[in-house]
């Protein structure tokens, strides 16, 4: 896939040079949602690209994706995955712009745009010196998602300018590698002022004292107007992961969409929904989409067809940002009830019917799981779809959920009907925790106090990123049942990583806690050969995981850093986990759901003193 710059007129070519398009590189397209979707910045060899927004993309050939449940909730009609055109065609699928504009020169030390190198076409190079040129190492970015080139000339003259105009002189900027510090970094002027190093741009006050403000920039939307901003910007490094952290979500296929009539109709839905019934009935009989599935009629894909219309216009209709914010948490916890249903209750294989979603019960008992480590149903997910979507994006702080609406920047330039995703397949294994254990653990006062700590810590951080917001704060999830789920589930993956010879990057938790609900999914679902080979199931076997259990938790009952680790009354980023650090719990970033926080070891095996008793040493 070739993301390309918009169509540029170079002064003095023919009109037909406008019309071609520059081919960059490839990437894959689930990068294209996970780590360089819209309004992130790619490396193409010397320099440096923003990937435009999806009102940009030419979607005529891109795969219609259809998970009805997760488009209800992020309020569009379905989804697609990122073009992939042929390698002969270039102005197709994704664009990108230049970013950042500011390029400099190795050898002559120019700090400019890139337009004013005049470089050959095709090329980023020095016209003067036929060097490679180099991206400007620097950005400024606000909370609010805006972008733009730091701003050289003002840090250089600050308290040597009598205006905002400027000197005339042309800006150098030159790194003597004395040191590896900002303080090697020197900018300079030829209008004589004294040089200034980069050292001190990073603090957060540093372009705020220099009276720099955002400017409201949305480079990668295309003609989008500045926005009035008040956010004070922060200077980053161009690579950095400050820069772009996307928001995603994503949801499980399960019945009645995994199966039956919705599975025949997803992959055609796309072209029919504007069609009539006949027109309906004309394509099922042309196409013969019913030849292996004689249970069903083309009245049967009339029904469906209309019900996914109906479901679609519900889920567009215009609201409000508060109104949307409400609607995508809402949807959310109906779509974690609805799967975790689903993961309860068999759904074993049909021959007949082509299933997306296929979860059976171990067949050898498991009284020795219910007497001793107090799990109260085992499902083996033999077969998973997973639908994940990207929404929008966040930069200099990661996403949360007490994020304002202002904090949440656009994709493109009007509310889309659709949102870029891919799929992937899988598969798992559900535990689901005694209840009648379950309560009379979580409601001990040394539980409750522990958790408190967590939560309150929690709530205070997301009531700091609400900044004033009209969004009321949400109650942090942070009680006994999640802390001892998402440690559960760490430690799981951990010991499956080590004793099935999956990475743990691979394997992914899917945390199910609520009044009614006490349950956890340890899959994996990628597009590698770690997809589905069988492995993960293997683990969910009673004998197994009876094995791994204890394998697991005699790990964790004892860290490289205890007593330190153990005693800690608050540890991790904001001090959002108690036992818990890179040397027994924490996971990659692509495992936890939860960013690594809202962790505790001593839920699950209790503190050496026994004071805090552990959920399975009960």
């Amino acid at each position: 896939m070739g993301p390309v710059p918009p169509r540029t007129r170079r002064r003095g070519l023919p009109s037909t040079a406008a019309r071609s398009a520059r081919k960059l590189g490839e990437i894959r397209r689930a990068q294209l949602i996970t780590t360089y979707g819209v309004g992130a910045m790619i490396a193409v060899e010397n320099e440096s690209f923003l990937i435009r927004g999806i009102d940009s993309w030419d979607i005529t050939e891109a795969p219609f994706i259809s998970e009805p449940r997760l488009a209800r909730q992020l309020g569009v009609s379905g989804f697609r995955m990122p073009p992939a055109p042929d390698a002969d065609s270039a102005r197709d699928g994704v664009r990108a712009v230049r970013f950042p504009e500011i390029y400099s020169c190795p050898h002559c030390h120019q700090l400019q745009p890139f337009r004013k190198f005049n470089s050959p076409a095709g090329r980023a190079e020095c016209s003067t010196c036929q060097e490679s040129l180099v991206p400007s190492r620097f950005v400024i970015a606000c909370t609010h998602g805006h972008l733009e080139d730091f701003p050289y000339w003002k840090w250089v003259h600050r308290g040597n300018r009598t205006g905002s105009g400027s000197c005339g002189g042309r800006l150098t900027f030159q790194s003597d590698g004395s040191t590896a510090s900002l303080r090697a970094v020197l900018i300079g002027c030829s209008c004589g002022v004294e040089k200034v190093s980069m050292e001190g741009s990073f603090r957060r006050q540093a372009l705020r004292d220099l009276g720099i403000r955002c400017g409201g920039r949305r480079p990668w939307l295309k003609d989008a107007p500045a926005e009035s901003c008040q956010e004070p910007p922060r200077t980053l490094q161009r690579g950095s992961s400050s820069v772009w952290f996307p928001v995603m979500h994503s949801a499980l296929s399960i019945p009645p969409y995994s199966q039956g009539i919705a599975k025949i109709v997803a992959p055609f839905y796309d072209g029919l929904k504007e069609e009539d019934p006949a027109s309906v009935k004309t394509f099922v009989r042309v196409m013969k989409l019913l030849l292996h599935h004689p249970k069903y009629t083309d009245d049967d894909v009339v029904a469906e067809v209309r019900r996914r219309r109906a479901a679609e216009v519900a889920a567009v209709e215009q609201d409000d940002e508060a109104e949307a914010t409400r609607r995508v948490d809402d949807y959310r916890r109906k779509l974690y009830e609805g799967e975790y249903r689903s993961l309860s209750t068999p759904h074993p294989e049909d021959a007949e019917e082509e299933q997306e979603f296929v979860c059976e019960p171990p067949v050898s008992p498991m009284d020795t799981l219910r007497s001793s480590h107090g799990l109260n149903q085992v499902m083996l997910v033999k077969r998973l779809r997973e639908v994940r979507a990207l929404q929008s994006f966040r930069r200099v702080e990661e996403p949360s959920p007490a994020d304002s609406p202002l904090r949440q920047a656009a994709i493109s330039s009007s509310k889309p009907s659709w949102l870029p995703a891919f799929e992937v397949s899988g598969e798992g294994v559900f535990l689901r925790l005694d209840p009648d254990r379950l309560r009379p653990w979580e409601e001990q006062p040394e539980q409750v106090a522990r958790a408190a700590r967590i939560r309150e810590n929690h709530e205070g951080l997301l009531s700091a990123r609400a900044g004033g917001s009209d969004k009321p704060v949400p109650p942090s999830p942070a009680t006994p049942r999640f802390l001892l789920l998402h440690a559960l589930a760490h430690t799981l993956i951990n010991e499956w990583s080590l004793d099935g010879g999956y990475p743990a990057a691979s394997l992914r938790e899917r945390l199910y806690s609520d009044e009614d609900m006490a349950g956890v999914l340890i899959y994996t679902a990628t597009s590698d050969s770690a997809g589905s080979l069988g492995g993960v199931v293997a683990q969910g076997e009673p004998d197994r995981l009876d094995a791994s259990l204890r394998a697991a938790l005699h790990r964790a009952s004892w860290c490289s850093n205890d007593p330190l680790c153990m005693e800690a009354e608050a540890s991790g980023a904001d001090s959002l986990n108690m036992a818990a650090c890179h040397a027994c719990l924490l996971l990659p970033e692509t495992s936890c759901e939860n960013n690594n926080i809202l962790l505790d070891r001593a839920a699950l095996i209790g503190t050496p003193d026994g004071r805090v008793p552990g959920f399975f040493t009960l």
